[in-house]
């Protein structure tokens, strides 16, 4: 057992001793360095150089919950009528990358947002980013205006040298809802849009911004009593590319022909910027163009009887807004504090006074509100029915809105807005001069609750469309934060919407109104009416910022 045992001790140190020989002969390969993750302290907390290049990148986010509740005053049929609560899991990832030249700081953003949301819109899905296709619905049975996937890439722009390029908040945005969950106030806030800007800085936080920004997303429909909207079904997909929306106009004595209202995209929008940044806080002046362009007559024969009276092409038209903001930052009160002040007027620019922000934008009329008496009729311009040519609307909104801090774990935002939407002088009785033609052609109303009605009636004095509206907003919340970025809130606030004069059928009470035209102007059909609506709602959030 000795011997067995010294000759395999043996045998391993001479295979030992031969292997040493052999490794000794082969080449030695050093050890790749390792490349430790360095920090960038050049462009705030949280930046580090990519390895191997000298960018710094900073990763950051959130994580949100957010329940709902709204009231609501009806139960009728129709997809998610009746529903009162909504709930949202949402998420957010930024990346932040910046490069050090001899021309300054190269800088590429990109933020993702995306999330699902169930409840009615207002409260959990989202009409105004559906029709915009940064959400996306489900089409389930009970599902169907109550589930909602939402993706939308917010931001992803480069800057460099005083310019910016690509996907961000629009230039002429000052106030942009900064202390509110819902963006219930009424003013400008477009989260995203596509734009090419370019920033002097003056000096002694003086700057002005050239931007010409994307037209689509300030855009508000062209009014069209053929209102066709792009709607999902339950099941299907049905009319989901509206390619041609009819406005009737007149061609001759007892005749009419319809021009396409949809706008064309030609000439982008032009803004204009100048803001001042001091210690004491902010004050912006911007302004903005906004071309309204629309399609020729239809190539379809005209109806009715008549010579025909062709009109000329419609012209082109030029919206503008401006707008004034002010940001006090007031120390004084409690470290953190801040007023925002802002007021903004459009002519033919509605979403650039954000009059629409709460109830619901691209589309022309809405009814955000569950049961609501009458739909508010936002858009930027009519088509004369005698010319053909476009008429503007006019808009204006103000807006206040102040932060607090009760102690550094506890703060509340407090904030109110007014605003007021009106229709060019004589719009109304032209739309009912072309109703009178072609409900008469027709035997009825060919309108629906779009429908003027004929001058003098008293179906034209209670009817809804075109009416000059008002919408007051008054909320406030409550938010703590046991620990750094960790936000535990509730927000609550009051919304009301009016007709600046006369009453307006109550949909909600006489729902079959539109369907009984001759009834209302013939005194044998009883309508309830209304001059306003209101609304209340409350939230309450947990958000983790990273």
């Amino acid at each position: 057992m000795k011997l067995l045992k010294g000759s395999l001790l043996g045998s391993a140190a001479a295979f030992a001793a031969v292997g040493a020989a052999h490794a000794a002969d082969l080449p030695v390969r050093k050890a790749v360095p390792i490349e430790y993750v360095r920090v960038c302290t050049a462009y705030g907390a949280g930046f580090f150089y990519i390895p191997g290049t000298d960018t710094c990148l900073r990763i950051s986010g959130r994580a949100r919950f957010e329940g709902a509740y709204q009231t609501s005053y009806s139960r009728q049929a129709g997809p998610n009528v009746g529903d009162t609560s909504g709930y949202q899991g949402r998420m957010r990832i930024n990346l932040d990358a910046r490069t050090q030249t001899a021309y300054g700081t190269l800088r590429a953003f990109v933020r993702l947002d995306a999330g699902a949301r169930t409840g009615y819109s207002g409260v959990g899905t989202s009409g105004t980013q559906q029709r915009i296709g940064q959400a996306y619905a489900g089409i389930g049975t009970d599902s169907f205006g109550r589930d909602q996937q939402y993706m939308n890439v917010d931001k992803a722009f480069i800057q460099f040298a005083g310019l910016t390029a690509g996907r961000a908040s629009s230039f002429f945005d000052f106030y942009a809802h900064d202390f509110e969950f819902a963006g219930a106030t009424a003013g400008s806030d477009v989260f995203s849009t596509n734009l090419l800007a370019y920033t002097a800085t003056i000096g002694n936080g003086l700057s002005a911004t050239i931007s010409i920004e994307d037209p689509v997303f300030r855009r508000t429909p062209i009014f069209s009593p053929f209102n066709i909207s792009a709607t999902v079904s339950t099941g299907s997909v049905s009319n989901f590319g509206v390619t041609n929306q009819p406005t009737p106009i007149f061609v001759g004595p007892g005749r009419y022909a319809n021009v396409d209202s949809i706008e064309r995209s030609r000439l982008p929008d032009f803004v204009g910027v100048v803001r001042l940044d001091q210690a004491w806080g902010s004050a912006q002046l911007s302004a903005a163009t906004h071309e309204l362009n629309i399609g020729n007559l239809s190539t379809a024969a005209s109806t009715g009887t008549g010579p025909v009276l062709v009109p000329a092409h419609t012209s082109t038209v030029q919206g503008w807004a401006v707008q004034g903001g002010l940001k006090i930052n007031t120390p004084f009160v409690a470290p953190g504090d801040a007023l925002y002040l802002q007021g903004a007027y459009g002519d033919g620019a509605q979403l650039y006074t954000g009059y629409s922000s709460y109830t619901g934008s691209y589309t022309q009329s809405t009814t955000t509100i569950q049961g609501q008496k009458f739909a508010q009729y936002f858009s930027d311009a009519v088509v004369n029915p005698f010319t053909g040519q476009l008429q503007t609307s006019q808009s204006f909104t103000a807006v206040a809105s102040y932060l607090h801090y009760w102690t550094p774990e506890w703060r509340s935002a407090f904030f109110g807005s007014y605003g007021e939407q009106s229709f060019g002088q004589g719009i109304r009785a032209s739309q009912g001069a072309i109703y009178n033609l072609v409900s008469g052609l027709a035997g009825s109303n060919p309108f629906g609750s779009n429908a003027v009605g004929t001058p003098g009636t008293r179906f034209y004095q209670l009817s809804q469309a075109l009416r000059d509206t008002y919408q007051f907003v008054a909320g406030g919340s409550l938010i703590w934060s046991p620990v750094k970025d960790l936000d535990i809130g509730v927000e609550a606030f009051y919304t009301q919407i009016g007709l600046k004069n006369g009453r307006a059928i109550d949909l909600d009470k006489s729902p079959t109104a539109y369907a009984n035209v001759a009834g209302i102007n013939a005194g044998t059909f009883a309508v309830r009416t209304a001059t306003q609506d209101s609304v209340s709602q409350v939230r309450f959030r947990v958000q983790r910022d990273f």
